[in-house]
Formats: C-alpha cells, sequence, structure tokens
C-alpha cells in the first residue's frame, strides 16, 4: 500500500463505494446486530511532501460537546483522535487516525478500518444517545 489507488482497489474490491473522488472514498463498515458505521479515506501530505493516509469516521454533531471531554479522549486514547470536520454543511466531531503510505500494510488498513468503525460507533451511541445517524 504505497498509495492511495492501491487503497482504493483493495477498499473498493471489499465495499461499495458511497464517494469515489481522486483523493477521498468512503463506504459503509457493516457492524454486529444490524448497524454501520461510514468510513471515509483521504491522502494528505505534510510539508516536506510525505503522503499519509487519513482514515476517519463521523460520531456525532460538535454543537453540545464539552471540549475537555473531547481532549482527554485524545490524551487517554492509543488508537484515533477526535477532530472536527464539516458533514453536510455541519460541523462533526470525526474519530480519525494518519498512517504514512510507506508503512501501510493491507493488514494495518483493514485492523484500522475495524477498530476505528468499532469504536466510532461506540462514540456515536454515546453522543447520538443510542441512534445510529452516521
Amino acid at each position: 500500500m504505497r498509495h492511495f489507488e492501491a487503497v482504493r482497489s483493495h477498499i473498493g474490491s471489499l465495499h461499495q463505494l458511497r464517494h469515489n473522488d481522486p483523493y477521498l472514498i468512503s463506504f459503509d463498515l457493516l457492524l454486529p446486530h444490524g448497524r454501520h458505521q461510514g468510513i471515509y479515506l483521504t491522502e494528505l501530505e505534510d510539508e516536506g511532501g510525505r503522503r499519509f493516509l487519513r482514515v476517519s469516521t463521523p460520531v456525532g454533531p460538535l454543537a453540545g460537546a464539552d471540549p475537555r471531554r473531547c481532549l482527554r479522549f485524545n490524551w487517554e486514547q492509543r488508537l484515533g483522535f477526535l477532530a472536527v470536520a464539516d458533514l453536510d454543511g455541519a460541523p462533526f466531531l470525526h474519530l480519525c487516525e494518519n498512517r504514512p503510505f510507506e508503512l501501510l500494510t493491507t493488514a494495518e488498513l483493514q485492523r484500522l478500518i475495524t477498530e476505528l468503525g468499532t469504536l466510532g460507533d461506540q462514540l456515536e451511541r454515546v453522543v447520538a444517545d443510542g441512534g445510529d445517524a452516521l
């Protein structure tokens, strides 16, 4: 997995893509009990030209979120961090993780998607009071 096209090919062979743009793909990860979680993969580049894959999943609207709890979550978390990004024009909390392409394998990508999707669903249930809005 040295580039985004390899990620797109791998993910596209396993999931039906909802978005399939040059530097963004997304799909629904199926979870137990009929639940699902939207997963977004994007390519990022740092100032030095190093490329990263960002895996993210929305967990709930930013409105009403306690920033101290979000920062505490980020401090305690071993995988993933909370960030804010727009979803349909509204600010949403997203659970994210970045990986450099040169260290990314298909097994690591699958592990990352499964862990972030599962944790994102758990966070969403807390934020959405038991719902499955995302």
